[in-house]
């Protein structure tokens, strides 16, 4: 071995390796003493080379003759670099975890001792990326099974980079394939040790980096929602490094994970948004393609729940207003030498925000409002919060250039007050204000008055308010003419609420008792008065609502007006009419006619729009036809229905009128998609059955069982349940008939069909079968038992049929 070593000093052309002090060459001759230990075929012996080279490593420090530290780290660096390194690279790959732990630990304290650590990378970087990547960028999982070892060795990785600095560009691909996949690695301290080593290659290496920052933003952006915070904020930190030193193209790939990292849980990592995005508006080379997308991130922290991420976030705000009107001086300059003073109405004049923020907000609105107005109607409450506090910032930095953006803005704000978010609502309302304060009334009374016009609203009102709240009253005083005559119109003034408030004090200055003996004094008047506008109306016309109030609350009143009120429902349910107000009427009515003897038959005249109720009503609006809305209607129209006919207010007679206009439809609405409707159908079919008796045409009777059968493969156990019900009324119909002859071959056929539901999965569908076909079995009982027989050997079980047996055994002989 010696010879060995005196072989390679002899035939290196290193100039350093010449020149070796004495101690550099003691410590090559103890080295060499234990490096055959290093090929050991014993663990144990492979190691116990690996401890004793560490203690020599610890213990012996060569030094120079003059204590020169950079004369001692020249004197390590022959030995290491031609007798350690290529040997501890190879142990990186021993199979004894503690012989690689050992070896990494030896790498580690070599690097830092080297004269010239950057000699070391040739060699070092492609064995860490056979370790830490394998052949490929995307192996799982990695060579090293061991997550600490993983963790030591991207640590090493990290040392060569702080080390060598500009030395590594020749290595970057080695590099990146390593971090490509140690980003991504399951344990989470060697993710957070890669994002740092990612931001130092980044910066060792300014000039060449960017050529291959891009591959490592994939497997950054994968490990943004890491669940460790930790791991997050350190991703956010080094995405800001490597795209600072890199690619700006990537810009657009990392901007949706950072917005979404602005509702994180976790303080820190907002905090971490706040200052990458800062950084970049600050120093980004292409900062200026990019400020549209940049200024929403860092403004949304200025409304951060944590005082102290608001307040850096207004810090780097002001920071990035200044550098930029620096940058741009020249072309500020009149503005700068002509600054007045904040506007005399300003909310906060002594925080007013700066020239350069002013003037950045400005000159990227048009292109932040559009993504603003979107996200401030978005699904997700956590969204709308956050647009609709940001809108309010960006209003407040543009002052009077609102104007020209102000149609779609109020648009916005119409929409976002109805919100169910109060937070939502108040920072709209804020926005609203600023409006006031910053927009001329001219300007804005011509906008937002037009829009009440058209489609008058709770929220559109609150919106109009706030802008007049905000608005300088001396500015404000022309118009106040204007803008009560507009408000006592009475698509808007007669559209308030706390109706029930208002009728208890109309009622106390009448001397009546409560609001039904004022219904009773009044309705018909009323119901004549809306009369002359029912014809215009759509589901959100005023006089609608008032209708559609006086009927939920009239009572006992609404028997008394039928001559005022029939006319106006057959109108507005006409199917010309408009699908939103007929769904509402539909689903009051249904509420009127459950409980009709206290309300439209209070007086017992109700039978007596019976007919116009039928024809000009249900029929019209149980006729199939395309769309949801139609089927919605539909839906609307049969439960509307049911009530009617479930009510008690009908008689026998009655009912089998209806039935005769509408069994057509309802044996149609059999077939409706909505799982509510066919329930509801069998139940009407049953009533109408039931008081028949005998009445309905033989032809038109026999085509009812057949629909009735289809529902028992219903996907819905309930509508089977309910279809079966109706087939036993049915059955018991044919009972009752003197001819029942006529429907054998029919009741033949529904006992075979029932006789397959008798073994239905469901316990609950044969019990009901079984009982439909005891109450059919009256009708031809030896027919029943021949059908019976011929299906019993493929039941799963022959419970039922035995019960049903037993029962037509037990029936008395026919006479």
């Amino acid at each position: 071995m010696a010879a060995l070593v005196a072989t390679e000093a002899a035939a290196s052309p290193d100039p350093a390796e010449a020149a070796e002090t004495a101690e550099a060459a003691e410590l090559s001759r103890v080295l060499s003493r234990m490096l055959p230990g290093l090929e050991a075929d014993s663990k144990l012996g492979r190691r116990r080379a690996l401890e004793a080279l560490q203690r020599t490593l610890e213990a012996a420090r060569p030094e120079a003759p003059d204590g020169d530290p950079a004369a001692a780290a020249a004197a390590f660096q022959g030995p290491w670099a031609r007798l350690l390194l290529p040997r501890l690279l190879r142990c990186l790959a021993d199979p004894a975890e503690g012989c690689r732990a050992l070896a990494v630990h030896l790498l580690d304290l070599g690097l830092r001792r080297a004269a010239r650590p950057r000699d070391a990378l040739p060699r070092l970087l492609p064995a860490l990326a056979a370790r830490l990547a394998g052949p490929e960028p995307a192996r799982r999982p990695p060579p090293e099974v061991c997550e600490e070892l993983r963790l030591a060795l991207v640590q090493l990785l990290h040392l060569a980079v702080r080390l060598s600095g500009a030395a590594l560009a020749p290595h970057l691909d080695d590099a990146v394939r390593v971090l490509r996949c140690t980003l991504l690695d399951p344990f989470a301290a060697v993710r957070r040790e890669s994002c740092e080593c990612a931001a130092g290659l980044a910066r060792a290496t300014p000039d060449h980096f960017h050529m291959q920052s891009e591959s490592l933003i994939g497997p950054l952006m994968q490990s943004i929602s890491h669940q460790h915070w930790k791991v997050r904020v350190a991703v956010i930190e080094a995405t800001g490094t490597v795209i600072q030193f890199g690619s700006g193209k990537s810009v657009d790939d990392v901007l949706p994970h950072f917005a979404q990292r602005l509702f994180d849980d976790v303080p820190q990592v907002r905090q971490a948004v706040a200052r990458v995005v800062g950084g970049w508006l600050l120093h980004l080379r292409d900062r200026y393609s990019f400020l549209h997308k940049l200024i929403p991130l860092l403004l949304s922290s200025l409304d951060d729940e944590i005082p102290e991420i608001a307040c850096e976030a207004a810090g780097l705000w002001e920071q990035v207003g200044l550098h930029w009107q620096m940058e741009n001086e020249e072309d500020l300059k009149d503005k700068l030498d002509f600054a007045g003073p904040p506007p005399a109405h300003h909310p906060s004049p002594g925080s007013r925000p700066g020239l350069g923020c002013r003037e950045l907000v400005f000159r990227n609105l048009s292109k932040i409002l559009p993504a603003i107005c979107h996200d401030i109607t978005d699904w997700v409450v956590a969204t709308r919060v956050k647009s609709a506090q940001l809108l309010a910032v960006l209003l407040l930095h543009a002052e009077g250039h609102i104007t020209q953006h102000l149609e779609p803005v109020l648009r916005t704000l119409l929409h976002a007050c109805a919100d169910e978010e109060k937070a939502v609502v108040r920072s709209c309302t804020r926005s609203a204000e600023l409006i006031g304060t910053f927009v001329s009334p001219e300007v804005f009374l011509k906008l937002i008055l037009s829009m009440l016009r058209k489609s008058p609203s709770p929220s559109g009102l609150l919106v109009f308010a706030s802008i007049i709240r905000g608005c300088p009253r001396e500015a404000l005083r022309p118009h106040v003419k204007v803008i009560a005559v507009e408000l006592a119109h009475a698509h808007i003034c007669q559209g308030s609420e706390n109706v029930q408030e208002a009728l208890a004090e109309l009622a106390a200055v009448e001397s009546v008792d409560g609001s039904q003996d004022l219904f009773r004094a009044h309705v018909g008047a009323l119901l004549e008065r809306l009369a002359a506008s029912h014809r215009d109306w759509t589901g959100h016309s005023t006089g609608f609502l008032q209708f559609d109030v006086v009927l939920a609350h009239s009572g006992p009143a609404l028997g008394e007006a039928l001559p005022q009120l029939v006319p106006i429902l057959r109108s507005c349910l006409q199917p010309a009419r408009d699908p939103p107000m007929r769904l509402k009427l539909f689903s009051t009515l249904s509420g009127l006619l459950l409980g009709a003897r206290e309300t439209v038959d209070s007086q017992g005249q109700f039978h007596g729009y019976l007919d116009t109720l039928i024809k000009d009503i249900f029929v019209p609006n149980l006729q199939w036809h395309a769309g949801r809305t139609a089927a919605a209607i539909r839906t609307a129209a049969v439960s509307c229905l049911w009530a009617l006919v479930s009510s008690g207010v009908l008689s026998d007679e009655q009912i089998q009128e209806v039935q005769e206009m509408l069994m057509p439809q309802i044996l149609t609405t059999l077939e409706e998609d909505s799982q509510m409707t066919r329930l509801i159908s069998c139940r009407i079919i049953n009533v109408f059955l039931k008081t028949s008796d005998g009445v309905i045409d033989a032809d038109k009777f026999i085509k009812i069982y057949p629909e009735l059968l289809k529902r028992l493969d219903d996907v819905s156990n309930e509508v089977r349940l309910a279809a079966t019900t109706s087939l036993v009324t049915w059955l018991e119909r044919v009972g009752n008939e003197a001819g029942k002859c006529y429907y054998q071959s029919n009741i033949q056929h529904l006992y075979r069909e029932l006789l397959v539901y008798l073994d239905d999965p469901e316990s609950a569908i044969q019990d009901a079968v079984l009982e439909a076909l005891k109450a059919g079995s009256v009708l031809f009982p030896d027919l029943l038992v021949r059908e019976m027989e011929a299906v019993l050997h493929k039941h799963r079980s022959p419970t039922h049929c035995e019960q049903l047996l037993q029962h037509l055994q037990a029936l008395p002989p026919a006479p």
